[in-house]
């Protein structure tokens, strides 16, 4: 596959990881907070996750890919040695870090807050955290176009 198409793919897939999180916490969460309704988030959670987890599916495959174009394969992953490597070691390690808090809300978090919304605070620790990583995946990927920070 072309590394421009798998750029544009990559790129419609971050839009809507990305502005799927903003949208949250910018138009559902401070509603939630306000008005202590766990349900305004998990209606949310029910009509975004599978578009936001194909998203994120497409993103992993092809900024794997694009990687490997670059030169990246797995065996330098977290060598820290060239800046496109600098870049796809950050970006990895983000991702690992997404996924931890994705476990965590989803096996701690989200069962205790389907039944009351005192467990609002740490979710929305969870929600800020990860569009948080979301939006620096997003910046460390624009250095791509710079050879690499």
């Amino acid at each position: 596959m072309s590394h421009h198409l798998l750029l544009i793919i990559h790129l419609l897939s971050a839009t809507i990881w990305v502005g799927g999180h903003l949208l949250l916490v910018f138009g559902h969460l401070p509603q939630a907070l306000k008005e202590k309704n766990q349900n305004i988030i998990l209606n949310y959670e029910k009509k975004y996750e599978p578009v936001g987890m194909t998203s994120l599916i497409l993103l992993v495959t092809t900024g794997i890919l694009m990687a490997y174009q670059y030169g990246v394969s797995i065996e330098y992953w977290f060598h820290f040695s060239t800046p496109i490597e600098k870049v796809v070691s950050t970006k990895l390690l983000l991702l690992l870090l997404t996924v931890v808090f994705a476990l965590s809300a989803q096996f701690r978090v989200l069962p205790k807050l389907k039944n009351s919304p005192d467990k609002l605070p740490e979710m929305t620790f969870h929600i800020l955290s990860v569009t948080l990583i979301g939006v620096l995946m997003l910046i460390f990927g624009s250095f791509v176009r710079f050879g690499g920070f």
